[in-house]
């Protein structure tokens, strides 16, 4: 099997999105941001927290194109592609988890002992994450690569179809504390246009540590399939 990547051309990208990613960081860190109710400096979070989900949605994305693929055209590097993708959105789903239960302690909840009180928002997204646990569990029960991936890519595909109906539909139609659900203005009203010129460049930066990330692990499990047959860790 021949390396899945351009090295040279993934050097370059790499280089680039690491610059703006840290040009990103700083920015958050020390712009100055204007006083939103209630929020305050936690308002500085939304670099942060929201980039996160939607990294974690592009990986689904991309794993579930490559799962497609592999149903399609049996090739071994799709299956690889879409558990990497897999793996490192569910990472990145795990950080923007943690950093809603942050925000949420010190918005919603700041001078009491609670972190958690099973808001839909948070639910739905801790279900999320169950759901693509399952999926690592579920191919760890194959010993088989050829059924083990196909199996996986089935299951995939499932997984990815919940994902805008626990993290977008079903929260939004239950009341919530979280911005955008019912009673509660949406981002577009409390983030104020300053805060925009951080916020896009983040989503951008935060995909793009997502496709570095990504792209180390296929080629270190294509590496790995082509040394011992088989890519699982």
């Amino acid at each position: 099997m021949s390396s899945p990547t351009n090295v040279g051309r993934y050097r370059i990208v790499r280089n680039v999105i690491l610059a703006w990613l840290t040009a990103v960081v700083l920015a958050a860190f020390l712009m100055d941001i204007p006083r939103i109710n209630i929020l305050e400096h936690t308002a500085r979070n939304l670099y942060f927290h929201v980039p996160m989900w939607f990294t974690m949605m592009s990986a689904v994305l991309v794993s579930a194109v490559h799962s497609v693929t592999y149903l399609r055209s049996g090739r071994p590097l799709c299956d690889i592609r879409a558990l990497q993708a897999a793996r490192v959105g569910f990472a990145f789903g795990v950080l923007g988890l943690i950093t809603g239960i942050a925000w949420a302690k010190f918005t919603w909840y700041v001078g009491t002992d609670v972190w958690w009180n099973f808001d839909p928002r948070q639910t739905m997204a801790a279900l999320q994450l169950v759901i693509y646990g399952a999926y690592f569990v579920l191919r760890s029960a194959f010993d088989d690569p050829e059924r083990r991936a196909r199996v996986a890519a089935a299951y995939n595909l499932f997984a990815a179809l919940t994902v805008p109906f626990l993290l977008y539909v079903v929260p939004r139609q239950l009341t919530s504390l979280h911005p955008g659900a019912d009673g509660n203005p949406a981002f577009s009203d409390i983030t104020a246009p300053a805060m925009r010129l951080v916020f896009y460049p983040a989503v951008i930066g935060f995909i793009g540590l997502f496709w570095i990330l990504y792209t180390q692990r296929v080629r270190l499990a294509a590496v790995r399939l082509r040394l011992a047959g088989d890519a699982e860790d």
